[in-house]
């Protein structure tokens, strides 16, 4: 692409003219103890080709065997993503050659899928949209390729064939995305249900979540879609974003041109910023599909598939209008509230020890995750527990600390694991300023200000505050706040 086209295409002018049209390919791979097709551990970290068999490297003589807990984790994954789970499906080969694919072909499904026709619904600047699933199926992983040398003429290319038969699911949406933060925002809300679900890990940096999105442009108005391009390696959701941008803009730079789109198979180049083409897009013939000759059909009964239905907990879509409705919360606060199960959790036994919802999610988000970000636990790690987080709300929110008092006590509460009412009590931290010393104070800071009380009688309320924390002040935090409140207005009026 020249500079002029790369400028071009960035232009607000020349999008406006085009409609990006984006699907996303994502490959979960299956949280079981071992692997889809044999007894071989799927562990992530093992020394290479030490978890491998004859089955899963494809020697001859070998027969697969289904793992019925691969199934059952494929299941909930699709009825939790709102698909319906069919009673028949069936194996297929796909024939490819690739140094990490031992047998030459990949155990998948073709014509006959687990689960077909779901939907997401994702949420992007306030607007709600809901996304196609077309379908959901099961599938053997390959192996690992390690590249050592590259791009020098000594390169070695290593394999790894410890994660080949790991089970996965991959999951395809619809062309419905029309945008790369609707991309983003379709894999967080995606990748957060398989979580909840326990269905994966969804770890990226291990290879748990895999996505390969589907790119094109049309004309806005346009009907037919434009030549999708692949693309791969997408291994971050920013890289994700990025990839996105860039094949947009280089899409209309091309046709603005007078060029045409090739269908091919990209890579994101991270270190260049940039796709860079890889092959010529595979059709489904190329792959020589036809039955898994080894295998039965799948048969899922109307009674598995509801007990599966029934193991499902409650999804974070319906956790996030129960919180708001429940607890009185804000939307914005509940979608943070419930962005991992344990944090959900979390919140729901604080208020079960007697704190108030709006008050603990407060609490929560100013000072309970800021402190874990920064000491880089996860909230299952808090040293502060659940009824130890209670506690201190409801102290404060009691008017038995004042809220300054309640951070210092939070601080002291992260730091040696002791319960508030031992540091209060350790500290002298509890409200005992009398009301007449209250007023005393209150009086000195008034015939202090002269001119801020001038502004209060002339109507300007913004300046009570002033006087509201100075008064606080001087009485170190220990001032019931509600007390300092009536006093100040009432001397003021």
């Amino acid at each position: 692409m020249t500079k002029f086209a790369a400028e071009s295409a960035m232009s607000p002018e020349l999008l406006a003219k085009y409609e990006p049209v984006i699907g996303l390919e994502v490959h979960v791979q299956l949280l079981t103890k071992t692997k889809i097709f044999c007894g071989c551990s799927t562990r992530f970290g093992d020394p290479p080709n030490s978890n491998v068999c004859p089955v899963c490297l494809g020697l001859p003589g070998t027969l697969p065997v289904l793992n019925k807990r691969a199934v059952e984790m494929a299941m909930r994954a699709a009825l939790a993503i709102n698909c319906t789970v069919h009673e028949h499906s069936r194996f297929a080969r796909k024939n490819y050659f690739y140094p990490d694919l031992p047998k030459g072909y990949q155990i998948s499904q073709y014509e006959l899928p687990l689960a077909t026709g779901g939907w997401l619904e994702i949420e992007v600047q306030g607007e709600k949209k809901r996304v196609g699933i077309t379908r959901l199926h099961l599938e053997e992983d390959a192996g690992k390729s390690l590249h050592d040398g590259f791009p020098h003429s000594d390169e070695k290319t290593y394999v790894d064939f410890n994660r080949c038969g790991t089970p996965l699911s991959e999951i395809v949406s619809e062309p419905d995305l029309r945008t790369p933060d609707e991309a983003y925002a379709y894999l967080t809300t995606l990748r957060q249900i398989l979580l909840y679900t326990g269905v994966s890990d969804v770890n990226m940096e291990e290879g748990s979540l895999r996505c390969d999105a589907n790119v094109s442009i049309r004309r806005r108005g346009a009907e037919e879609f434009g030549t999708k391009v692949e693309v791969k390696n997408l291994n971050s959701f920013r890289y994700l974003a990025k990839a996105l941008e860039y094949e947009i803009e280089r899409h209309v730079a091309i046709i603005e041109s007078g060029g045409r789109i090739s269908q091919e198979t990209r890579l994101w180049n991270q270190a260049a910023n940039r796709t860079d083409s890889m092959r010529s897009k595979e059709k489904a013939h190329d792959y020589r599909y036809f039955p898994e000759p080894d295998l039965l059909p799948i048969h899922v009964s109307p009674a598995w598939s509801d007990e599966v239905l029934r193991s499902l907990p409650e999804l974070p879509g319906a956790k996030r209008v129960r919180f708001v409705s429940v607890y009185a919360i804000t939307p914005y606060d509940a979608e943070v509230l419930t962005g991992s199960e344990e944090l959900a959790d979390y919140f729901e036994s604080v208020v079960k020890a007697g704190a108030p919802g709006k008050a603990t999610a407060n609490w929560m988000q100013t000072e309970l995750l800021r402190r874990l970000n920064d000491s880089g636990k996860e909230i299952t790690a808090s040293p502060v527990k659940p009824t130890a987080l209670g506690e201190l709300v409801v102290l404060v929110d009691s008017g038995k600390i004042t809220g300054a008092v309640g951070k210092k006590v939070f601080a002291a509460m992260f730091e040696t694991g002791h319960s508030a009412a031992e540091i209060v009590a350790a500290e002298g931290l509890g409200t005992q300023v009398a009301d007449d010393v209250i007023e005393k104070a209150a009086r000195e800071v008034i015939e202090k200000n002269p001119d801020n009380v001038a502004k209060f009688k002339s109507g300007n309320e913004g300046v009570f505050k002033f006087f509201v924390g100075q008064v606080m002040k001087a009485t170190k935090g220990q001032a019931n706040p509600q007390a300092v409140n009536d006093i100040v207005r009432r001397l003021l009026s």
